[in-house]
């Protein structure tokens, strides 16, 4: 049974395409090869980050969207969710465990089950261009983790 309150993500995503005059349908990426791998030791001896689509304010979508770096020792108490598309009838991100959870995290540090934080967390930038997201921002979001030395990045799109 579906969800009255549901938001249609592909087929709002290709409306709006085609209401821009767009002859083609958006195309969604599928990749036969995905860059996913077992991890390489136990949770509980790795470094861990969050890579979210939140942005540290408004300016970061104003100024061209592009990649933020957060301290995760440190993190904001609120981060900028009002252009993202999710189904806000069902939902809300007044609560910043939402899309950066770290009190969560914490605690699974402090009993043993998480290793570590990393010292960043990453805010991507919600890019209908492909290209932009594979050429620049995962490829930063990459080496940042390897700088890092971060083991596992946890993923926490809106």
């Amino acid at each position: 049974m579906e969800n009255e309150g549901s938001v249609h993500y592909m087929e709002r995503s290709r409306n709006y395409y085609a209401a821009q005059g767009y002859t083609e349908p958006y195309h969604w990426p599928h990749y036969d090869d995905v860059p996913f791998h077992a991890l390489a030791k136990p949770l509980a001896e790795s470094i861990v980050t969050v890579i979210t689509t939140a942005m540290p304010d408004a300016s970061y979508r104003r100024r061209r969207r592009r990649l933020a770096v957060g301290d995760l020792s440190h993190p904001p108490e609120h981060l900028f969710t009002g252009d993202l598309a999710w189904d806000n009838r069902a939902t809300h991100t007044d609560d910043r465990e939402t899309y950066l959870p770290m009190h969560q995290l914490e605690r699974l540090v402090a009993t043993g089950r998480l290793g570590a934080l990393g010292p960043h967390f990453y805010c991507a930038p919600t890019e209908y261009s492909q290209r932009r997201t594979i050429e620049q921002d995962a490829p930063a979001i990459v080496t940042g983790c390897r700088d890092d030395g971060v083991d596992v990045a946890l993923l926490v799109p809106l």
